[in-house]
């Protein structure tokens, strides 16, 4: 995870760093909102894409495919709600921001995770609010945002049991990825205000 954030934020070889990623959706876009929605819309396609392709083999490439796929599609949804951040003037050099991205990879369980740990919503939290977060409150965020995590990993290789089949195991794991980038680039707007 922390790899993924920092080349989220440093880039890849041959890929933009995650402040330019953020800068050129609002150049090419304008509205901050409509740059964001365009920027989770495209990092759909990658997913989808990622999780097609790597489902594509059956159960020969299953030991290869399963951890490709799920270090690609984090990469790119860590990357997305880094963009959004940065767009919406968040500091993801901050570790309370950071902690955020992380919390928006659970994406429909951001309010569990967030009540479990005394906060009752995440809607609106805005820049204030994360910044007065106590240090207690974000390490027990990072211990909940990690254990939801891992446990989201694990129902991946389960749902990725259909990709033993050639091509549909494709169609499955395009879907799968792709919806759930979809929803983590909304919780991240959520979030990120």
């Amino acid at each position: 995870m922390d790899w993924a954030y920092e080349k989220s934020i440093s880039g890849l070889p041959g890929t933009d760093t995650g402040y330019d990623f953020a800068q050129n959706y609002l150049s090419k876009y304008g509205s901050v909102d409509k740059a964001i929605n365009k920027l989770i819309h495209w990092q759909n396609t990658k997913s989808a894409t990622a999780g097609f392709l790597t489902g594509l083999g059956g159960l020969i490439t299953l030991p290869v495919a399963i951890p490709a796929d799920v270090a690609s599609v984090t990469y790119v949804q860590i990357r997305m709600v880094a963009a959004i951040a940065i767009m919406r003037n968040y500091d993801i050099k901050d570790d309370q921001v950071k902690t955020f991205v992380f919390l928006a990879l659970t994406g429909n369980s951001v309010s569990d995770v967030l009540k479990n740990v005394g906060i009752k919503t995440a809607t609106q939290l805005g820049k204030q609010a994360i910044k007065k977060v106590p240090i207690e409150i974000i390490k027990a965020i990072n211990k909940a945002v990690g254990f939801r995590l891992i446990t989201k990993f694990g129902e991946k290789g389960i749902v990725n049991l259909g990709k033993a089949v050639p091509l549909l195991g494709g169609v499955i794991g395009g879907t799968m990825d792709g919806v759930s980038t979809n929803i983590i680039g909304k919780t991240a707007k959520k979030i990120f205000v």
